[in-house]
């Protein structure tokens, strides 16, 4: 099995999910409450909006990458059916994550970051040391980690369960989505337990 070395860019998309995290604990309980639906309760909360924009749009990038390497890997002939259908599957989960994502954006009055050509995205995750399915499965899995993560990472600027439940289920998500992948790549589960959102 042949894996995909770490570039540049992959460090810099590891960097920008570190970022993502990092900053997560900045963001209002006004935009999870929008994220939720609950826009009775955001009209009741104070918040930067402005902040709340950046963040989310950081989220959105993270979202408009996966989908485009989903596209990538299903563009690439590269896998088999059963693998294909999956693979679309996970990339439809992640447009519903882009749509929750944009329409919160703009409910807060910002302007939601743009999605890149496919050819930007084919460069930056090198696509072109795609060689095999389980090159495809692998640059999934670590996006799909990186965003367990990412997601993980706001559930404790919460004091609400609700708005937490919102972060917890697109975490949730991403997690169905990595341990799948690696299931089809043969690995194991991971070792311990608490071994998500460290």
């Amino acid at each position: 099995m042949q894996s995909i070395v770490q570039t540049p860019s992959a460090v810099s998309l590891t960097s920008s999910r570190r970022s993502f995290i990092g900053r997560t604990g900045t963001l209002s309980a006004v935009a999870f409450a929008m994220l939720a639906g609950k826009e009775t309760l955001a009209q009741g909360m104070a918040g930067d909006a402005s902040k709340d924009v950046g963040i989310l749009n950081i989220a959105l990038g993270l979202e408009h990458e996966a989908i485009n390497a989903y596209q990538l890997g299903a563009g690439s002939g590269l896998l088999q059916k059963p693998v294909l259908d999956v693979a679309v599957r996970f990339q439809s989960d992640h447009k519903t994550h882009r749509d929750v994502l944009i329409a919160t954006i703009q409910k807060l009055g910002g302007t939601p970051v743009m999605e890149k050509k496919l050819d930007e995205y084919a460069k930056s995750l090198n696509a072109g040391m795609l060689h095999s399915q389980s090159d495809v499965l692998d640059l999934a899995a670590r996006l799909e980690l990186g965003a367990i993560n990412a997601y993980l990472g706001v559930i404790p600027a919460f004091g609400s369960k609700d708005l937490a439940k919102v972060a917890g289920r697109l975490a949730a998500d991403e997690t169905m989505h990595y341990v799948l992948l690696n299931n089809v790549l043969g690995r194991p589960l991971p070792a311990t337990a608490l071994s998500f959102g460290a």
